[in-house]
């Protein structure tokens, strides 16, 4: 009877194991790697000309998607601001005036969203050295930059003197990969916010 009970145990999880092989890989990948918020990232990207995935991977790292986050150093949000931070945001862009909820998720990603494309214009299209400064700061990744200590590729990140943001620029491209890998096709299609 423990015999082939044991059998029927092995049977079953083989069964489940090849179902996972041959199912739907994409649909078993968004369940384990979702995405929220899909409608803001997709006009945010759209309106500041980031990749959505980039955005979707930031939060992923930043928060988790848990919008009333707050770090030990004082950032708050989807997309972990810190207050001086948003407050420059808000009066540097065109994003609204007046005092603004930047614990609202819609409205912590606007400004992450804008935060990003403006970091990426200083660093002249180098995302990775726009990625590193959303974590370190600007004077940390110029002084990297201007000593020669890392050149902004993905190949010599581990150059990055802070463990913090050399494992926070990796978690960043990875998810940015995978939500790329599991989401594109309905980004393309016009599917991804539904």
């Amino acid at each position: 009877m423990r015999l082939f009970r044991k059998k029927r145990v092995f049977a079953l999880l083989l069964l489940v194991f090849v179902l996972f092989l041959f199912s739907n890989g994409t649909y078993i990948g968004q369940k384990i790697y979702p995405i929220h918020y899909r409608e803001e990232i997709q006009q945010n990207a759209a309106e500041f000309k980031v990749d959505p995935f980039l955005i979707a991977a930031i939060i992923k790292v930043e928060s988790n998607f848990k919008p009333n986050r707050e770090s030990k150093k004082g950032a708050y949000g989807i997309m972990q601001l810190m207050p001086e931070t948003a407050e420059w945001i808000r009066e540097t862009s065109d994003s609204g005036q007046g005092q603004a909820d930047f614990r609202d998720p819609a409205r912590n990603i606007q400004f992450g969203s804008w935060y990003l494309a403006w970091l990426n214009k200083q660093y002249k299209g180098n995302w990775l050295y726009s990625i590193a400064a959303y974590n370190a700061g600007q004077g940390n990744v110029n002084k990297w930059k201007n000593n020669g200590v890392w050149d902004g590729t993905e190949s010599t990140i581990e150059n990055i003197p802070f463990g913090e943001t050399r494992h926070y620029v990796q978690r960043v491209l990875f998810y940015q990969k995978k939500f790329t890998e599991l989401y594109d096709d309905e980004y393309n299609k016009g599917t991804f916010v539904q």
